[in-house]
């Protein structure tokens, strides 16, 4: 493997605000050795966020142009980079890593990629999901949500689903990754919902099965039964899909359990709360609640605060209604970015990115 491409890669898109951090061991090159040939990482190394045509792109690489929309138009096949359609004209532009360019490799994983990717991932101590905002956030359980919360769209996820005009669901990526390596658990692998303002938007997919807005429905409904957490984009417009997690397999969610980092997700804006004199002390959410954010200590249930995401599961299992949802002050939790773009202005100034070189 020639190091020097992957290595350039590698920092193209840690300068991009979702971050690919660097290892001691060099184990993030071989992840992209498995991914990408050494002439397409050389073309993605001098990528940008914003379209552009392949002349343009085969002019900064060194690249005939020919065989440059060659490489890029295999490359978009993949899910390794974007590619639209502008006019007669084909434009492609660079992704992230996280999310984009893994979860598009579903189809490709394998035992090898999932172990690199295991590695790089142990390695980082889940160094891909740190910093704010958050890439990923909390949307309470439906049944969770009272209606005197004075819940926004964006808080709820039947809402996401029942104004789309197009479904599908694929195979939870962290699952199978989990799976490969002879991890993770036996909860439900399809389940990770996309959806669309347009009809037919999932009809030519590869990676995602077209189904109906109902099945979209039971899926979510599903997934609540098995206690698995909801997460979407952290921002308020332009949410196209939801992730259906568990805090044993899920690459975010594993930032929160095994590396106790609590900027890996947003929290929903709400936070368990007991009244104490429903609650029977019967344990029944202990094993609910993903985050260990619930104790039993002297016969009430006591809530940790800040380890509580605001999912909601634990009220759906409390016999008598004991635990409930509570919204958050502004300041603990607050409004997620507007859309994508915000949240991309946003993580770069966390970060100190100088997106100039990339728009």
């Amino acid at each position: 493997m020639s190091e020097d491409v992957y290595r350039k890669l590698a920092q193209r898109l840690d300068a991009i605000p979702n971050g690919y951090p660097a290892t001691e061991s060099g184990v993030e090159l071989r992840l992209l050795a498995k991914m990408f040939a050494p002439e397409e990482a050389a073309l993605a190394s001098v990528m940008r966020l914003t379209p552009e045509t392949p002349i343009d792109i085969a002019a900064r690489a060194g690249m005939d142009p020919e065989t440059a929309e060659r490489a890029l138009g295999g490359m978009a096949k993949r899910g390794l980079i974007d590619a639209r359609r502008d006019g007669g004209h084909r434009l492609f532009r660079l992704r992230p890593f996280v999310v984009g360019i893994y979860e598009a490799q579903l189809p490709r994983l394998d035992v090898e990629m999932a172990t690199l990717f295991e590695e790089y991932y142990q390695e980082t101590r889940a160094g891909i999901v740190y910093d704010a905002p958050s890439v990923h956030r909390v949307v309470p359980v439906g049944a969770a949500i009272s209606v005197d919360l004075g819940i926004s769209p964006v808080e709820r996820i039947t809402e996401m689903i029942e104004k789309a005009r197009s479904w599908a669901v694929r195979d939870c990526i962290c699952r199978v990754q989990q799976h490969l390596i002879g991890k993770g658990c036996d909860r439900p692998v399809e389940n990770c919902l996309s959806f669309a303002p347009v009809e037919g938007a999932f009809s030519q997919s590869g990676t995602t099965r077209a189904i109906s807005k109902d099945e979209a429905l039971r899926i979510m409904y599903e997934a609540e039964e098995a206690g698995l957490v909801h997460t979407v984009g952290n921002y308020r417009d332009g949410v196209s899909y939801v992730c259906n997690c568990c805090t044993c397999c899920c690459a975010i969610l594993r930032g929160v359990s095994e590396y106790s980092n609590p900027s890996a997700v947003a929290r929903s804006g709400f936070h368990a709360a007991v009244d104490a004199e429903l609650c029977l002390g019967c344990g029944d959410c202990l094993e609910r609640c993903s985050f260990d954010a619930l104790s039993v200590p002297e016969e009430v249930c006591v809530v940790d605060e800040p380890r509580c995401v605001g999912c909601g599961l634990c009220t759906t299992t409390c016999p008598t209604g004991a635990l409930h949802l509570q919204r958050l002050p502004e300041e603990a939790a607050p409004a997620p970015p507007l859309d994508p773009a915000d949240w991309m202005r946003q993580r770069a100034r966390a970060r100190g990115i100088d997106l100039s070189d990339l728009l």
